[in-house]
């Protein structure tokens, strides 16, 4: 994750909100980079976390998300310890009775596996993090949790027949300019039958203190919380239905889904238009070189260096994961992967 990927998106979206309300067009586009200046939303001291309860009534399991990072504790930078890091991710995956493969290319190798669907018409739906680290980073949020999400997926909608196939891929080099799914992408059979993509990265952190979330200055709207208690997705415009997989069947508002009864975080939904070529730093992630193939892809966080002071610091560590956003948030991209696997539709925006 880059650092400045959040500031550009939130502007972005935020313009994309306001203008499609008729109140504003894209001023805020024509401001230089430059300019743009973060600030906290004065508050308490943001490394004050309060805990909340995990949920009792949810398919996945929080003892094995956070068993997963707790085993994934090291700096998965070397090439030794990306080797170490994909012999955990295969032998978990073994377990579970799916038949991964490595993808070697240039710089990597990447990991891939999937569960066949029983209509081969209606494609495969394509679940993905990075494994890999920044140097001297353990990376417990970037990005052990979107690795132990991955797990989660595959052990709860492994085994359920759909009619779209489930396919996985764990990226390595992400950290190094998105090699990984560069080179995934570079492969055109592996784009001939896939419909959408969801792609995790840093799902574990949050914080409940008054004024611990950043916001870009200037906002033209009321952000939607002051505090770091909410999910990020990303999706390209030209997708709606694959973002849209994320919100619920309760009517509310598109942009701020609370899931309450379930203790789920609440969900900001961001679309992002133009493949995000307007705003280059929106592209800084796995999802981006789906975008540039023309897949439906979305990007799911918890906004990086917005809300975590640990980002790519060595106390990017367990002990940093708030155990009940963390559970939260797997059991949200574990719904939506199942609501796409067992839709047949286009998830093409429709004009």
């Amino acid at each position: 994750m880059k650092k400045w990927i959040w500031l550009v998106m939130l502007l972005l979206v935020v313009v994309v909100i306001v203008s499609s309300k008729g109140t504003a067009k894209n001023q805020l586009l024509d401001r230089p980079p430059s300019s743009v200046i973060v600030e906290r939303i004065p508050g308490e001291n943001p490394a004050i976390q309060e805990s909340l309860p995990v949920a009792s009534n949810l398919q996945v399991s929080a003892d094995k998300l956070l068993s997963h990072i707790q085993n994934l504790n090291f700096p998965r930078h070397t090439i030794a310890a990306r080797s170490r890091t994909r012999t955990y991710i295969t032998t978990e995956l073994r377990k579970l009775g799916w038949t991964p493969k490595l993808e070697k290319f240039s710089e990597g190798v990447n990991i891939f596996a999937e569960r066949q669907g029983t209509k081969k018409a209606a494609g495969a739906i394509l679940v993905g993090a990075h494994y890999d680290t920044v140097a001297l980073s353990p990376g417990a949020d970037d990005n052990a949790s979107g690795v132990a999400v991955m797990l989660e997926v595959a052990r709860i909608l492994g085994s359920s027949p759909t009619p779209r196939t489930l396919q996985l891929a764990f990226f390595d080099e992400e950290e190094a300019g998105l090699l990984g799914s560069k080179a995934f992408v570079s492969k055109a059979e592996r784009l001939q039958n896939l419909r959408g993509v969801i792609v995790m990265d840093m799902v574990g952190y949050a914080c409940y203190s008054a004024g611990c979330q950043q916001y870009p200055t200037g906002l033209p709207v009321t952000p939607p919380s002051d505090k770091g208690d909410f999910l990020a997705v990303i999706g390209d415009t030209e997708h709606l239905p694959l973002l849209n997989a994320f919100q619920n069947s309760q009517t509310i508002p598109p942009t701020a889904v609370n899931k309450a009864d379930t203790n789920l975080p609440a969900l900001l939904k961001l679309p992002i238009p133009l493949k995000g070529l307007v705003a280059p730093d929106t592209l800084r992630s796995d999802h981006a070189p789906f975008w540039y193939q023309g897949i439906g892809a979305v990007l799911v966080t918890d906004t990086a260096n917005l809300r975590t002071p640990h980002y790519h610091e060595p106390t990017d560590t367990p002990a940093n994961i708030e155990r009940s956003f963390f559970t939260g948030a797997a059991q949200i991209v574990v719904n939506a992967t199942n609501t796409l696997l067992e839709n047949e539709q286009n998830l093409a925006t429709q004009h």
